[in-house]
């Protein structure tokens, strides 16, 4: 009867390689929206990866068999025993230090971020999310800029941003935009390796393609000969051949989308934090992501967190939310750097 037990180990190793990954994949989906509305309340982020997993199993067995003298008639008498034990390890190491510096602060690099367009994300969500401006124009919102401010009157173009990852995700259904990326080795005691990227505009006899390929090049500055320009990181005017992008870094990513969460009034009231700060009627222009918040935990959604007396929710039917914050999980583990750990948690489950 115990023969079945011979495939433990077979049958647990599949089974908890899907039941742990999957758990680990919720685990950071969780702490990645936690983190969002934190920065909502100002409160702190802060990470905790799990850096090691060690599962031990251990199956004991006994049987005896044997006969009782001190009945009549004597009577056999015997028993089977099994006992399984699982003791996994968990090890944790929280984001700080330098580590917390490159994850969070340092802006994201132009030749890690166009790259994911090439594998089929829309070029025109991940520049929306993670791109501050394109030459000279801004992706600047609407509640990161109010009436009073010194540039209140300042024209930054962001229409022009709009219009031209618009015109970018055409082109890139189309297959007219192309993503090239170039490996500069490094020079011994000169320079490190470098990655440059290059982006490039194909023609086409469509004549509506023709048309966004026309006003798409001109807004980047292609001028008749150029077949591509490098992409590189930077505000303002860009030189001949370069595209200019001032990308963000993940706390402005955070930010950009903490900003946009409707918090309850009484939350506002109490001066926990603010009203959003986007024009009456127009709160939820250009929003990518939409988290919801209530006091009743939501039986179906996409990822959901508990803060403060409230759940926080992102819609299991909201596609176009859902896109956006499986981009910024990407984004964030592109900003992830493999620097020694500065502290260890180990917690064993028995």
């Amino acid at each position: 009867s115990l023969s079945g037990c011979y495939s433990i180990g077979n049958y647990k190793l599949g089974k908890d390689q899907d039941e742990y990954s999957k758990t680990l994949m919720d685990t950071n989906k969780r702490q990645t929206l936690l983190n969002i509305v934190r920065l909502r309340y100002a409160d702190t982020l802060g990470f905790l990866d799990t850096t090691q997993l060690i599962s031990g199993y251990q199956l004991q067995r006994s049987a005896f068999l044997g006969v009782a003298s001190d009945t009549f008639p004597i009577r056999p008498n015997g028993g089977i025993a099994a006992q399984l034990q699982e003791s996994p390890t968990f090890t944790f190491q929280p984001i700080s230090g330098d580590s917390y510096a490159q994850s969070f602060l340092h802006p994201l690099s132009p030749a890690n971020l166009l790259p994911l367009a090439m594998g089929g994300l829309p070029i025109d969500v991940l520049m929306q999310i993670s791109v501050q401006s394109i030459n000279m124009m801004s992706n600047n919102r609407a509640f990161s800029k109010n009436a009073g401010d010194i540039d209140d009157n300042v024209d930054i173009h962001s229409e022009d941003f709009f219009e031209v990852i618009h015109n970018l995700r055409v082109l890139q259904a189309a297959g007219l935009l192309g993503i090239q990326l170039q490996q500069v080795p490094e020079v011994s005691g000169k320079s490190p390796a470098v990655n440059r990227v290059f982006l490039s505009i194909l023609p086409t006899s469509d004549p509506r393609l023709a048309e966004v390929v026309t006003k798409t090049r001109r807004a980047l500055n292609f001028s008749k000969t150029d077949k591509n320009m490098e992409v590189v990181y930077g505000v303002g005017k860009p030189r001949p051949g370069e595209i200019r992008l001032l990308t963000r870094s993940m706390l402005s990513v955070f930010g950009q989308f903490a900003y946009q969460i409707h918090v309850p009034t009484m939350e506002v009231a109490s001066g926990s934090t603010i009203r959003y700060a986007g024009p009456p009627g127009h709160e939820d222009d250009n929003n990518l992501m939409k988290v919801y918040v209530g006091q009743q935990k939501p039986d179906d959604c996409f990822v959901s967190v508990f803060y403060d007396n409230y759940y926080y929710w992102i819609a299991k039917g909201d596609f176009p939310s859902k896109v956006s914050f499986t981009i910024t999980q990407m984004l964030f583990e592109l900003s992830r750097t493999t620097k020694s750990p500065s502290a260890i948690v180990t917690i064993p489950v028995n």
